[in-house]
């Protein structure tokens, strides 16, 4: 039997990858002005780009995993989380500002998730 813990657990992996596909499609959109013809070329030939649809789909399959399992009402505020990873990598890996207002608002973010998990346990 699998418990709640196990799951917040893979919730939080499946945000972590779908997190990471966000950085990888913004890092590689930021190497100019692309139209929309030249992103869905990249999007059938780029490595970061094939790469991050990859992790999308792993991410997409670990979550539904996680929702069979869990009510929803639990499973996708953790799966909103990647709000926090995504701020995260932005400022790590794209040196996008982590200025005291986002801190508060991961926070926040941070503080409100817990309460949901906490509040099926």
């Amino acid at each position: 039997m699998i418990t709640i813990y196990l799951i917040i657990f893979i919730t939080l992996i499946a945000a972590i990858i779908v997190s990471f596909a966000q950085t990888l499609f913004k890092s590689e959109l930021m190497k100019g002005n692309k139209s929309i013809k030249q992103i869905i070329k990249s999007i059938f030939t780029n490595k970061r780009m094939l790469l991050g649809i990859a992790a999308y789909f792993a991410s997409l399959v670990i979550y539904l995993y996680a929702l069979s399992r869990a009510p929803l009402s639990v499973v996708y505020p953790i799966f909103a989380s990647s709000f926090i990873f995504v701020t995260l990598f932005a400022a790590k890996f794209l040196k996008e500002p982590l200025n005291v207002k986002r801190v508060i608002g991961i926070a926040l973010v941070f503080i409100g998730i817990a309460f949901i998990a906490v509040s099926y346990v």
